[in-house]
């Protein structure tokens, strides 16, 4: 019988020591979570200084960082504008893209910007979206792909898991 109560009482002691070290083991999960989230923002942080540094080295290379470093054909300014333009702002009809071409250079005529924009369709610089009168343009999907890789912002395998090309 003392055999029996002595065995009672061990396994007593054993569920009582088991439930203290889950008790323990769950307190550490929670003590080290923070530490995890800390280390997911370092790298993170990490990140955005190799990125701000790969822009600071495009920038001492080429004197600018602009888009044009991506898309190296481009030889007239007006297309380069073009393209500044619809990296700062897409969906913009012909009329705004003038507009903006005619802030950064003083003058721009619309005929000529629709010139321009055909040509870097064709060569699937932009992209147009709509109808008509009511065309919209963008930068293409793949050349916003690479400007995100030229900064920094995208590695070459995030190219699977981008949707639209768009970071």
């Amino acid at each position: 019988m003392a055999a029996r109560m002595a065995e009672k009482d061990l396994r007593k002691e054993i569920q009582e020591l088991r439930e203290q070290m889950e008790a323990l083991s769950a307190a550490l999960d929670r003590i080290a979570q923070p530490y995890g989230q800390l280390l997911d923002y370092v790298d993170r942080f990490q990140g955005i200084a190799r990125s701000y540094f790969r822009v600071l080295d495009l920038y001492q290379r080429y004197g600018a960082v602009s888009p044009e470093i991506v898309v190296p054909g481009l030889k007239d300014p007006i297309s380069k504008e073009i393209v500044k333009s619809l990296f700062e702002r897409g969906d913009r009809n012909i009329s705004q893209i003038t507009e903006a071409v005619k802030a950064r250079r003083g003058t721009a005529s619309r005929r000529i910007v629709r010139q321009r924009l055909q040509a870097l369709v064709a060569d699937g610089i932009v992209v147009a979206e709509g109808q008509g009168k009511i065309r919209t343009f963008n930068v293409a999907p793949a050349i916003i792909e690479k400007w995100s890789q030229v900064l920094g912002l995208a590695k070459p395998d995030d190219q699977a898991t981008t949707k639209g090309g768009e970071p």
